[in-house]
């Protein structure tokens, strides 16, 4: 089925069963959308390269998608160019590294979650002892769990491609290729983590909030010429998933709000662990205790929604690194103009939602609470900081990109 024409409120969005789908399950679920005169067809699909077939060929009108991969698409990595638009990041980390559990044990032997330095360091020292080159499996190339993973074994003085391999694994079966021995460790989002957990076969050593604390993660994203033709119901939806995320982040939602993702449609899966990655919850190991993990998913306050166009130049610095191109000041123009903190702003002014006065800002900078300028409403944003210490400055892009290829 095609998807709709730019004549009526129905928007079909493309999915993966991943628990950072939530927002668009559940402004359908919950009304939201049909409030905004919306009516939302959500399709689920298995891994990425089909979400993004889909939203290309024109069966679907939006998408949740890992934000790298708007990204790359724009740019043409890996198949002609269409430009795509992102109007509301859908959410922050809410990922994890895990093991297998006799590795987990080797780089991080106190058990709970690892300091990042602690086990990259660990993970090294076991790399040259073993002689072993060890394989991680990551969602998609153009991830941001691809990025965060290179980001910190690179910082720890271990080589992406050179020590390790990294290899490409559809969330739905990362858990099946970590028990089946296909991987050493795989970085991926709830609920496959804790699947992974619950059958023993994996142990998660450390969260991505960890790495890049306010990483960003998935996003809605269009093909642009549709958000254009499709404007006034892409600002509807906007404010669908905004009111959709409020409700998320009630504590009093938790148990009502884990049943519908758990429904066969959605992730199929088991609420209790749906209800333990929404509640920032954790179990590292079989058998183990809970680990409570504060903002481990981060889908609401802290303009959280809000397309920094800083987000899309840190994803275009690694695209450069890891891709190994030049710094290109066209294409990384093109990478910025993806996110579209503009239609955010139409979309929510005048609605009491908070606006940040800025549309991009020094990532990784800060360590504690700090009042930002406001176009509307009041943010306090809270510690965005890298585990290395090193902020990213959008205005020093090139020499960004330029000082970690030397380090």
């Amino acid at each position: 089925m095609m998807a709709e024409d730019a004549t009526n409120g129905e928007l079909t969005v493309g999915f993966l069963p991943l628990v950072d789908a939530c927002l668009p399950i559940l402004a359908r679920e919950h009304g939201f959308a049909e409030a905004e005169g919306l009516s939302l067809r959500l399709v689920r699909d298995m891994s990425w390269a089909t979400v993004l077939d889909r939203l290309l060929y024109g069966h679907s009108d939006a998408a949740h998608m890992v934000a790298p991969l708007a990204i790359a698409t724009t740019l043409g990595r890996g198949r002609p160019a269409q430009p795509l638009s992102v109007p509301f990041v859908l959410g922050l980390n809410g990922n994890a590294v895990t093991m297998r559990p006799d590795l987990a044990r080797a780089v991080n032997p106190t058990g709970g979650l690892g300091d990042p330095a602690a086990v990259g360091a660990a993970l090294k020292a076991y790399i040259a002892a073993s002689g072993q080159k060890l394989r991680f499996g990551v969602v998609h190339r153009y991830s941001s769990h691809n990025y965060m993973l290179r980001y910190w074994l690179a910082a720890c003085g271990i080589r992406p491609d050179v020590d390790v391999e990294i290899t490409t694994v559809a969330p739905p079966f990362c858990a099946d290729a970590l028990e089946f021995g296909e991987v050493d460790g795989i970085c991926v989002g709830e609920p496959w983590n804790s699947v992974a957990v619950e059958r023993g076969t994996g142990k998660i050593v450390m969260v991505t909030a960890q790495i890049w604390r306010r990483g960003v993660e998935k996003v809605l994203a269009f093909r642009e010429p549709v958000m254009e033709a499709r404007r006034p119901q892409a600002e509807a939806l906007v404010r669908a998933l905004r009111k959709a995320g409020a409700h998320f982040v009630d504590p009093a939602n938790l148990e009502t709000n884990a049943a519908i993702l758990a429904r066969a449609e959605y992730l199929d899966g088991d609420a209790t662990l749906i209800r333990r990655a929404i509640s920032d919850r954790l179990l590292l190991r079989q058998g183990g205790d809970l680990l409570h993990y504060p903002d481990f998913m981060f889908q609401h306050r802290e303009a959280a929604n809000f397309p920094w166009v800083s987000q899309a130049e840190w994803l275009y610095s690694q695209m450069v690194r890891w891709d190994g191109l030049e710094f290109d000041s066209a294409d990384a123009r093109k990478a910025a103009r993806v996110f579209r903190p503009d239609v955010y702003r139409s979309a929510l002014l005048g609605t009491g939602e908070p606006l940040p006065g800025a549309s991009s800002k020094v990532e990784g900078s800060l360590a504690g609470p700090t009042s930002v300028s406001m176009q509307q409403g009041f943010i306090t944003l809270e510690n965005n900081s890298f585990f290395d210490g090193k902020p990213f400055d959008p205005v020093l892009l090139e020499s960004y990109i330029q000082g970690q290829r030397s380090a």
